[in-house]
């Protein structure tokens, strides 16, 4: 009986604790006013929306008041108009892939045939003739590539890109070896899945459906360790703790299969005893609020940074005005575009051999892309990138894998990832200066975000040791972030607004974010279903996109709770990298570069922003191409390369010989903080004449190697 009242007193609560908010919500939203760039929904919540959203086709009002009294919408002379209002390319008619959510662009569809010049794939789409039998799978089925189809051509074989400790998938992926019959899916294609004879399980384990083993003592533990839950199947339930005495529970009693656990209500958390609750601080963790969280006293609330308004009733923080945000997203043949709201999808380049990597530069309205088949990476403006003649040819060779592009625009560069070269590198936008900046301890460098205000950049690798890394713009600062409970991190990106990194893991079918610094770790979804093959993301606003290559798909959820999963996009094939375009998403910054008094930081070759870690550090240093490196100046390049392992700032002796060449100058600048007993190899060494060094030749880190002997080579 008490237990009964106690449970009725709790329902009381809660009801009045509602009937509470929603009076104050009622009374906080009566009044409201809409941004002029935003639809009002009406009574009684005033709710404000984008005005895009208003008769787009979804109800996007909590009413319904968005869609109600709308004429047909008018589509542009270049797209099609869906049986539900919605408008796509004229391109994506027929073409066996569903771009009208309701499939209207795909009904009444003839056969299609293909020009002399094109090859008719198996499930009836065209390709160009030149991409058959070259070793690539053009076609979703891989009919291009089928011997019946090679007869008169010999087909191209491809050297295998995978390591020794690899598995090769049938499509050419590289997977990890471990991850052969596994039970969980790692090749696209799923073919490391394929022939597989499972393990016998010990006697102290438990053998999944799948075939994977567990330990027994997490059978019926409430907990789906077996990746497809078979180990909670067919448990039996146990007593009922929670009728004696409330289970020592200060609130509520969870009774288990096995066990039971103590809860709290919302604002309140268990203190170590596990059954006592007290109050928390809800702005301790992630993304509780979409910019400013204050706590409150077994609360919260939310606010904006200025020039943004809070939503009452979602506590979002959305954008004033400017465009309407859109995704750009790679799909192996082509580039697409689709608007946030659905309002437009098109495709926007076509007739590409293996696009991947993907990145935008806002400010100048440029587009770039790489070619995984034709190692190359390319950019135009994105007003004329349907028109193939103005592509430009940005890096032509020197690539392998070029599958992780960033585009820093504010100071004109863009990085990018090989990971059969195990490198990053660094160029001009019109990739005249070029200069690679990091080969050790890489194993598959995959993605690689970029933050130009602050001058760091980050990047994920999915090598034999699996980690998450930043450094500065300059390759300078390198740290790990990430290295626990990590598996195949894909995609990465950054959260300008609030400094926060957020990456897909596609062996972990997982979303997860940390602060910049590598803390505040936080997993935002797990979902094996939507999350098959994540392989990028992007963020904005409170919203989380993302491409899954083996769904085919686009999806976007709720970036504070990981809730209300839309698919934006199906039928598409290999949808790797994904970017947002908003006139928010680039924010203005400082080109140091610029700022000083002389063109491009007085750097004879290029200017790299360097990490901005005080007011003293350095905010550029100068670069010179991989054949040559830095004079004593720290400005010019000279021929030949130097190794400097050491970083210090120290005076050398006054007098100096003249002749000496820069290899030698950097030698010295190394031995200076050698062992004493140590002996130069050079006599003219101790013969140059350079006071001051640090004035011309300034490293962050100058501690950390002291006492390491360098070495020269021409």
């Amino acid at each position: 009986m008490a237990k009964f009242c106690w449970i009725f007193l709790q329902k009381i609560a809660k009801l009045y604790v509602f009937l509470v908010d929603l009076i104050v919500l009622l009374l906080s939203t009566a009044t409201k006013t809409c941004l002029e760039s935003q639809f009002n929904c009406g009574a009684p919540l005033n709710q404000c929306i984008p005005k895009s959203w208003h008769c787009d086709g979804s109800a996007d009002c909590r009413n319904g008041a968005d869609e109600t009294n709308c004429t047909a919408k008018q589509c542009r002379d270049e797209e099609f108009q869906c049986a539900n209002g919605q408008c796509v390319s004229k391109a994506f008619v027929c073409d066996k892939e569903n771009d009208c959510s309701d499939g209207s662009d795909e009904s009444s569809c003839p056969k299609p045939t293909c020009s002399l010049h094109s090859f008719q794939c198996h499930d009836s789409v065209c390709v160009p003739d030149i991409w058959r039998c070259d070793g690539d799978r053009d076609c979703r089925d891989g009919s291009d590539e089928w011997p019946e189809n090679c007869l008169d051509k010999q087909p191209r074989e491809r050297p295998s890109k995978c390591g020794a400790h690899d598995f090769e998938c049938a499509n050419g992926e590289c997977v990890h070896q471990s991850w052969r019959c596994d039970g969980g899916i790692d090749c696209t294609d799923r073919s490391d899945e394929l022939n597989c004879s499972h393990p016998t399980c010990r006697h102290d384990e438990f053998r999944c459906d799948n075939g994977t083993c567990i330990s027994d003592s997490l059978r019926c533990n409430s907990v789906h360790d077996c990746l497809d839950g078979s180990d909670e199947a067919g448990c039996h339930t146990g007593v009922d703790e929670c009728l004696t005495a409330n289970g020592g529970c200060s609130h509520t009693c969870n009774n288990l299969k096995i066990g039971y656990n103590c809860s709290c209500p919302a604002g309140y958390s268990l203190k170590t005893d596990n059954k006592t609750c007290q109050d928390i601080d809800e702005c301790e963790e992630p993304d509780t609020c979409s910019q400013l969280c204050i706590n409150l006293l077994g609360s919260y609330k939310c606010d904006c940074y200025d020039g943004y308004e809070i939503d009452p009733v979602s506590n979002a923080c959305p954008s004033p005005a400017g465009t309407v945000p859109m995704l750009f997203f790679t799909s192996q043949h082509e580039v697409r575009k689709i608007t946030v709201d659905h309002s437009e999808y098109v495709r926007l380049i076509p007739q590409l051999k293996n696009a991947v990597a993907l990145d935008l530069d806002i400010p100048n309205k440029r587009i770039f892309w790489s070619d995984l088949s034709e190692k190359k990476i390319y950019s135009s403006g994105i007003d004329e990138v349907d028109d193939s003649s103005r592509h430009i040819e940005v890096i032509g060779s020197g690539l392998e894998t070029p599958e992780g592009l960033a585009v820093d625009w504010i100071y004109g560069n863009i990085y990018w990832t090989d990971s059969l070269l195990k490198s990053i590198s660094v160029a001009s936008t019109d990739g005249v200066k070029r200069k690679t900046l990091i080969t050790t301890n890489l194993g598959k460098p995959k993605a690689i975000t970029v933050d130009p205000v602050n001058n760091f950049m980050y990047w994920t690798d999915w090598g034999e040791e699996p980690k998450i890394e930043k450094c500065g713009l300059n390759g300078a600062g390198r740290v790990i972030l990430v290295k626990e409970g990590i598996e195949r991190p894909n995609g990465i990106t950054l959260d300008m607004v609030n400094q926060r990194l957020y990456w897909v893991d596609a062996k972990l079918h997982t979303i997860f974010s940390i602060d910049v610094y590598g803390g505040s770790r936080h997993t935002l979804i797990h979902s094996e279903e939507q999350l098959s093959w994540p392989s990028s993301l992007a963020v904005f606003e409170e919203k989380v996109y993302w491409t899954d290559i083996i769904n085919g798909a686009v999806f976007s959820a709720n970036r504070l709770t990981g809730k209300n999963i839309t698919t934006l996009a199906v039928d598409l094939e290999r949808p790797e990298d994904i970017v947002l375009y908003h006139d928010l998403k680039q924010s203005a910054g400082v080109n140091w570069c610029r700022n000083s008094h002389s063109v491009n930081g007085g750097c004879e070759f290029l200017c790299l922003p360097a990490p901005l870690t005080g007011d003293r550090a350095p905010k550029y240093t100068c670069s010179c191409s991989d054949s040559t490196t830095l004079g004593p100046d720290g400005k010019k390049c000279v021929e030949g390369r130097c190794s400097l392992p050491c970083m210090h700032s120290y005076t050398l002796p006054t007098t100096l010989h003249p002749k000496s060449s820069p290899c030698n100058f950097i030698y010295l600048l190394c031995l200076i903080s050698a062992p004493s007993s140590y002996q130069p190899d050079h006599d003219d060494d101790h013969h140059l004449h350079r006071p001051n060094v640090y004035n011309y030749l300034t490293y962050p880190d100058h501690t950390a190697h002291r006492g390491t002997r360098c070495s020269c080579r021409r």
